[in-house]
């Protein structure tokens, strides 16, 4: 990176800044007399605001003393105390960020003179604005991408991007992504999938942590996404309705070549849901149900392969989907005192995938149809989840300790059938694949709120087994290597510890973590593969996490961060299996891939005034045995095989800005642009499939980015709109480059009924200008490729509240 890109990230480290949703604290204390340290009950206590004296809440002490303030934001304010017999008293109490519980332990008051002392209490809180480690967003605000799926939703999003049908945070995709705080086959135990199925409307908020703690599993260095479903507590039944649809693929952007069936065009959605929820004494039970069908051109890729030898071959890979893909979430809520509280619930979740692809080659001009390859794939995806989860509280709020216990059953039932059809001959292949995935999680959890900070502390203990079953059925001259199939068997057991403390007062805060985790893998292979042999490893491994804040004055904030993690392969990456969706660019796991471990520096900077913020982040990410996929050719056959192999070091540093400013009472401008450096050093691995071979790269870089701007307005008789551009940046892939592309969103939003309706109506892609174009260089070949998949959908829909 040049001296002046330095300077010009350091000068804006100091000088730009964000704005993000606040969560709220709980307050609590005792009250007791001065003299005899008894408690005292109903003593009135009212909080104000310490700028203008203005009330903003109050309650009585029980009968045990005890008080609580709830839904309080960071700041600063007044106690007053009340109480028949006794003088009145005030204390000065600021409101920290570090915890979402603040405790002010014993408060004495007495019955003749009062005695004003100044007490300065603090807080900590668990708030986006004030920690800058996460950033929370709400998708009802999310206008422009309302009614599509979470993948759709989260592209508008600060901090992210999505290539290929997976999200990235700053530039990397080895993101975790959880439901509701927790892992689930729904979005992988790895790093990511099934974002594109995962209907939006089902979801209340979207959290993105850059810097985890050490309470999460250490798994993906980019971060964290953490989708919160919806549910709702109030009292009696109530719920809410909605119905989405649209069109897309409005017209063929890119005709076929030759020969081949028609691609999707006019291709419906229809999204269906409901959300439950009932309420009455000591019971809370809730649904949310969501019934998600699509047709789409999920790929329409145009690809030129170039050849050392002068041999030129053009594809086109097209791919029809369709997709019925059912969620429904269920639980019950027990309130079985004031201190205990058991959560029961279940997730059910069927994904059908039907695919109907064309793929034909032909020479460099396009004289001749060398091939046809053409394949109906059937795919139905079956998850269940069952958890429950206990809880007590202790007298003092935010003291609590949680157990829980999390199963998670999910089955994979794969079939390809292929027409394989040349001058001479037409063959008929297939291919059937098996996996049953069944994961057991216990976890139990300890917080504790300190006058000054909190302690958390915790242990977890995982089991994943993945038994794999593939079935090859060869036709005539199959190119399918039928001794690649067979059975292979992934084990994995995760015990860990953690513990954290976080530390603060008026001007200073910080927190410590440790996690420890021993990991022990075991993949398995059937003896009659002709390639790959049993595998595994084992490690124990320390993952720190540091940070430290000072706070310059009320409007602005500065933050040091440090963590370590890691990306353990999942085991598509490892699967043995050659991949055939495309003939001639076959996919094939790996089961030599290792972890990827990284380590992460990060310095924030957030400034706040009366209608908007600024946040500023500079970032270094380093990782060791980068886990990448490598393209490459066996002797003189044109076919191309993709592995995964752990790539030596790479590196990612950028600048982060998030700009947010109220411009009018009805217009709000959010600016968010991310600029970084990827490199991935030179390397040189060694293939065993097909065949051993050898391959090396130099070092790659580029500076990249994105760059975001939001329109949000709102209008009289609740009518809101949202604008949105995208710009992305030429980036680097594994051995070589993806190209510049942009997109435009709009979405309209008016509540009706008495605020009980909505109606919305949006755009994805208005300009249908997103296309994915990559240059890819290999050892003996190169290849473009554009891909025209579809990106432009428009969605009506409807919701209401009772």
């Amino acid at each position: 990176m040049g001296i002046k890109l330095k300077k010009i990230l350091f000068f804006f480290i100091f000088f730009t800044l964000v704005s993000f949703a606040q969560n709220k604290v709980t307050v609590s204390g005792k009250i007791i007399d001065k003299t005899t340290l008894e408690a005292l009950p109903f003593v009135n206590i009212i909080l104000k605001s310490e700028k203008d004296n203005v009330m903003i809440t109050g309650v009585a002490s029980n009968e045990e003393g005890r008080f609580k303030l709830t839904d309080i934001l960071s700041g600063s304010y007044i106690l007053e105390l009340s109480y028949i017999g006794y003088k009145p008293k005030t204390l000065p109490l600021y409101v920290g960020n570090a915890s979402a519980y603040l405790d002010i332990k014993n408060i004495e008051i007495e019955e003749n003179i009062a005695t004003l002392n100044t007490v300065i209490v603090t807080g900590t809180q668990s708030e986006v604005s004030k920690k800058l480690d996460k950033k929370t967003y709400t998708l009802a605000d999310n206008v422009s991408q309302s009614g599509g799926s979470v993948l759709q939703a989260m592209q508008n999003l600060p901090s992210v991007t999505v290539q290929d049908g997976k999200i990235q945070l700053r530039g990397n995709d080895k993101v975790m992504v959880l439901i509701d705080g927790k892992q689930t086959a729904l979005t992988g135990f790895g790093n990511q999938s099934g974002l594109d199925n995962l209907p939006a409307s089902a979801i209340e908020k979207i959290e993105i942590i850059n810097n985890p703690s050490a309470k999460f599993d250490a798994n993906g260095n980019a971060g964290i996404i953490n989708i919160i479903y919806k549910k709702n507590k109030n009292k009696g039944l109530n719920g809410k309705v909605g119905l989405t649809t649209g069109l897309g693929s409005l017209w063929e952007r890119k005709q076929n070549l030759p020969t081949i069936r028609l691609q999707y065009t006019f291709t419906p959605k229809i999204n269906p849901s409901i959300a439950l929820n009932y309420k009455k004494n000591k019971t809370n039970l809730f649904l949310q149900s969501d019934y998600l069908y699509t047709q789409n051109l999920n790929k329409n890729e145009f690809v030129t392969r170039t050849y050392n030898d002068g041999t030129i071959i053009n594809q086109q890979t097209k791919r029809n989907r369709d997709t019925h893909f059912t969620t429904t979430k269920v639980g019950l809520d027990y309130y079985i005192n004031e201190a205990n509280t058991l959560t029961v619930s279940g997730l059910f979740g069927t994904e059908k995938i039907t695919d109907n692809g064309d793929e034909p080659f032909f020479n460099a001009d396009f004289s001749n149809r060398m091939r046809l390859w053409q394949f109906l794939e059937d795919e139905l995806k079956t998850t269940a989840m069952a958890t429950a989860l206990f809880t007590h509280q202790f007298k003092q709020p935010g003291h609590q300790y949680t157990t829980g216990l999390n199963y998670t059953f999910h089955r994979e039932d794969e079939k390809y059938f292929f027409t394989n059809t040349l001058s001479t001959y037409t063959g008929y292949d297939s291919f059937k694949l098996l996996s049953d995935e069944k994961v057991f999680d216990f976890n139990f959890d300890y917080t504790k709120p300190l006058q000054f900070g909190k302690i958390e502390t915790g242990i977890k203990y995982r089991k994943r087994n993945i038994p794999v079953n593939m079935q090859f059925f060869p036709g005539l001259n199959s190119p399918l290597d039928v001794n690649a199939g067979g059975w292979a068997n992934y084990n994995e057991n995760i015990p860990a510890i953690y513990g954290t403390y976080s530390f603060e007062n008026k001007n200073y805060e910080a927190e410590i973590g440790l996690r420890v985790e021993y990991v022990n893998l075991q993949y398995d292979v059937n003896p009659d593969h002709n390639t790959y042999k049993s595998s595994g490893y084992n490690y124990t491994q320390p993952f720190p996490n540091l940070r430290f804040g000072y706070k310059l004055n009320d409007n602005s904030k500065l933050s040091i961060f440090y963590n370590r993690r890691v990306d353990r392969p999942n085991e598509v990456d490892i699967r043995i299996f050659p991949k055939y969706d495309d003939a001639e660019i076959i996919k094939v796991g790996n089961p030599s891939l290792r972890p990827q471990f990284t380590n992460t520096i990060e310095l924030g900077h957030k400034y706040n005034w009366e209608s908007g913020s600024i946040y500023n982040a500079l970032y270094h990410k380093f990782a060791n045995q980068t886990i990448t996929r490598i393209a490459s050719t066996v002797n003189s056959d044109p076919t191309i095989y993709a592995i995964f192999q752990n790539a030596g070091k790479s590196s990612n540093t950028g600048l982060e800005t998030v700009i947010s400013q109220k411009i009018t009472n009805s217009y709000k401008l959010n600016i968010n642009f991310n600029v970084y450096q990827n490199q991935i050093n030179a390397f040189s691995v060694i293939n065993l499939y097909p065949t051993i071979n050898t391959f090396s790269a130099e070092t790659q870089k580029i500076v990249s980015g994105n760059f975001k701007v939001n329109n949000n307005f709102s209008f009289k008789n609740n009518l809101s709109a949202q604008f949105t551009a995208i710009y992305y940046a030429p980036d680097i892939i594994p051995q070589g480059k993806i190209k510049q592309r942009f997109t435009v969103d709009l979405g309209l939003k008016k509540g009706i009924q008495k605020g009980k309706g909505e109606f919305f109506i949006n755009a994805s892609d208005l300009f249908n200008t997103l296309v994915i174009k990559k240059e890819i260089q290999g050892s003996n070949f190169n290849y473009t490729s554009s891909d025209y998949y579809e990106t432009q959908v428009i969605k009506i829909g409807y919701s209401y509240k009772f």
